[in-house]
């Protein structure tokens, strides 16, 4: 089966469902690895991009409880926020000196933040920062906005494109599978109206990202799956830029009010480095028609994510600066801030080319190949883990 499934890589023919349930049963790691290397390779040559960008959450009030989420507060709880817009966008000028291309907001489901507080944060943001593109909000937000404004999704993308957003995020995708999905999630949100959204977003000329949450209670099937949706769905589209696979994350310091949020952490393990590779170059393999693949930094630790770019990704996102969804960063050092130079340096230790680019992976700038292997050795290396 290796020797077959080899050959139709190689002959660039498509996997199946089969396929793809196939390689993640094979433990031969460095045999997938180098499978997805020579597709990330023939995309993508030895390229690994990012930007410089910031996370930012304008509010963590959510109406949603979902499982795996530790992020959600309800409304007077003790550490729920919810920013003003002078203050995101005083946020968002404190990188305006590291040349910031990007804007990332992912926000909770607000219960009572009226929808017109969404296009006015993105037209002063716009108006503080025009260079910055905007990434803003989930298909999963899209769809509150029109349960509190009474407006369809064509009619909210419009609006909020007419403010300066420039691209949907990813998130709210998860697991599509309803065998896993409706014990993970809490809110209205699922294939059928995430892929409406995005396709209106791609009917608009938006290129978007996808995004799989993995390694809680799904199985590699369910996987598979969420994969083979966004392929049909990008074969009818082509607007997807990228796919990212997310690690989920357990908690691993108690909240400030001593909740602990994330109620399916007790009966599941966080993926260990082994299988967060496997998923990445099974993606890679099976995701043929999306051009890019992304280790999200933040969620895997800078070594998997420097390993992960032998294993299909060819993207390291970028500078990121605050990241509250998740709380790795508590438990084994990964920092909350890359630099520019931080970047450069992890790809070029990694033994690729830097490409900086912007959210609609246009070339912003193309640095030196990474040096040789004997340049290397003739001299200290930082350690990163």
């Amino acid at each position: 089966m290796k020797r077959e499934l080899e050959a139709k890589v190689y002959a660039g023919e498509r996997l199946s469902r089969e396929d793809g349930v196939a390689l993640y049963e094979c433990d031969d790691l460095a045999w997938l690895g180098r499978l997805a290397h020579h597709k990330r390779t023939e995309l993508n040559g030895d390229r690994v991009m990012f930007n410089v960008n910031r996370h930012l959450n304008l509010t963590n009030v959510c109406s949603a409880s979902c499982a795996y989420c530790s992020f959600q507060r309800k409304p007077g709880e003790k550490d729920a926020y919810t920013m003003r817009i002078d203050e995101a966008v005083r946020k968002a000028k404190e990188m305006e000196d590291e040349q910031l291309t990007e804007l990332h907001i992912v926000n909770g489901l607000h219960p009572t933040l009226p929808w017109r507080y969404y296009p006015k944060v993105l037209r002063e943001l716009k108006a503080a920062l025009p260079n910055v593109k905007l990434k803003c909000f989930t298909a999963t937000e899209v769809q509150w906005f029109e349960k509190i404004s009474g407006l369809s999704a064509s009619e909210i993308l419009d609006e909020l494109m007419d403010a300066g957003l420039e691209s949907l995020t990813g998130g709210g995708a998860e697991i599509f599978d309803w065998e896993v999905r409706q014990h993970i999630v809490d809110h209205a949100c699922h294939w059928e109206d995430w892929s409406r959204i995005h396709r209106l977003a791609h009917e608009k000329g938006m290129r978007t990202p996808a995004t799989m949450l993995y390694g809680h209670i799904e199985e590699p099937r369910h996987r598979v799956d969420h994969v083979m949706r966004l392929r049909e769905l990008q074969d009818e589209t082509g607007g997807f830029a990228v796919f990212i696979p997310l690690r989920y994350q357990h908690d691993f310091h108690d909240s400030a009010d001593g909740k602990v949020r994330n109620r399916i952490q007790e009966r599941t393990t966080m993926a260990a480095p082994a299988e967060s590779l496997k998923t990445f170059a099974v993606s890679r393999l099976m995701f043929d028609n999306v051009p890019h693949v992304k280790c999200f930094w933040v969620m895997h630790g800078l070594s998997v994510a420097q390993l992960s770019l032998n294993f299909g990704a060819d993207d390291l996102d970028g500078s990121v600066v605050e990241y509250k969804i998740t709380h790795d960063a508590d438990s084994y050092g990964t920092p909350h801030t890359m630099h520019r130079e931080d970047l450069l340096d992890m790809i070029w230790d990694a033994g690729f080319q830097p490409v900086e680019r912007d959210t609609r992976y246009q070339v912003v700038r193309e640095y030196e190949k990474a040096p040789s292997l004997a340049e290397r050795r003739s001299e200290p290396q930082k350690i990163w883990a």
